[in-house]
């Protein structure tokens, strides 16, 4: 039977459609400083909907993004949160085997790569934030990632920790050949097939976009796979945003998610999941999809 590893869903839209709290920049953070039982909650919907793999909701909680937001002293204490909301619903769960992955974002801002720190700043803060999720991290997944040099400094960082690294590229929503820096797929994938990173992944990009980059993505040795995002578009997303900037998609329902998820196994996918707008739903039509083609155990 073939295992395929089924993540989780986005974190920071769905906390914030819980939360009572008005977005801010510092999004899915600021919940988890304030509200961190909706953190806790939210994974187990996620592993109670069939997800192998919750990430930790540090995505927001970079030095550079806090700095922004004058809370760069909560660094600290948003990852030891994090790590304690991630660890306590796997246990609530039972479901002992559920792996959590650290969370090794962009650090200034999603999808704008003009504003990335320089490689060696960006090294410095990935080491940073390697450590501090080390101790709940049974892998890293360096996510969303939007240029070859951000890529880079977040898998070096990671792959020091000596945890299984896992890279994912965003590419341009209408031009899917191309990461959101302008820079080639295709040279990113060369590049990075020569690191010792055991997974390729395409994230928050749309899935129609990830759909146009298979026959690239497929051609890698690596383990692949994809998880989409449900927004209508992301350029009207700069740093400092609010991310009520993003309108959402009403035509991925659950089961036309799940239609794409399951096409990408079909291609040799064995990492799939949901990005932003894609919720516990969503990741349960998938885990059944699965169980139903037997890429699952019963």
């Amino acid at each position: 039977m073939s295992k395929v590893v089924l993540l989780d869903g986005g974190m920071g839209q769905e906390l914030l459609s819980r939360s009572q709290r008005p977005a801010t920049p510092m999004w899915s953070a600021d919940v988890m400083l304030h509200e961190p039982s909706l953190v806790r909650d939210l994974h187990l919907d996620f592993i109670r909907s069939g997800a192998d793999l919750i990430t930790l909701n540090t995505y927001t909680a970079t030095p550079t993004r806090l700095t922004r937001q004058n809370a760069l002293s909560k660094l600290q204490d948003l990852h030891t949160m994090a790590m304690s909301a991630a660890t306590e619903a796997r246990q609530l769960s039972g479901r002992t085997e559920v792996k959590i992955a650290g969370c090794l974002p962009p650090l200034v801002a999603s999808y704008r790569p003009e504003f990335a720190l320089p490689y060696q700043a960006s090294l410095d803060s990935y080491r940073t934030l390697v450590k501090l999720q080390s101790p709940a991290s049974d892998l890293f997944i360096c996510e969303t990632m939007s240029s070859i040099d951000e890529a880079k400094a977040a898998c070096v960082a990671g792959l020091e920790s000596e945890k299984p690294v896992w890279l994912g590229l965003t590419v341009q929503d209408d031009q899917p050949q191309l990461l959101r820096s302008g820079e080639s797929l295709k040279d990113a994938l060369t590049i990075f097939e020569a690191m010792p990173i055991e997974a390729i992944v395409l994230n928050c990009s749309q899935p129609e976009a990830i759909d146009a980059c298979w026959p690239l993505l497929s051609k890698s040795t690596k383990k692949i796979g994809a998880y989409a995002n449900g927004f209508v578009s992301v350029t009207s997303l700069y740093p400092g945003d609010t991310v009520e900037e993003l309108q959402s998609r009403q035509d991925l329902s659950p089961k036309h998610y799940a239609d794409y998820a399951l096409s990408w196994v079909e291609r040799g996918a064995t990492i799939i999941g949901g990005c932003c707008e894609i919720g516990p739903e969503h990741i349960k039509a998938i885990h059944q999809r699965l169980v139903d083609a037997k890429f699952k155990p019963f």
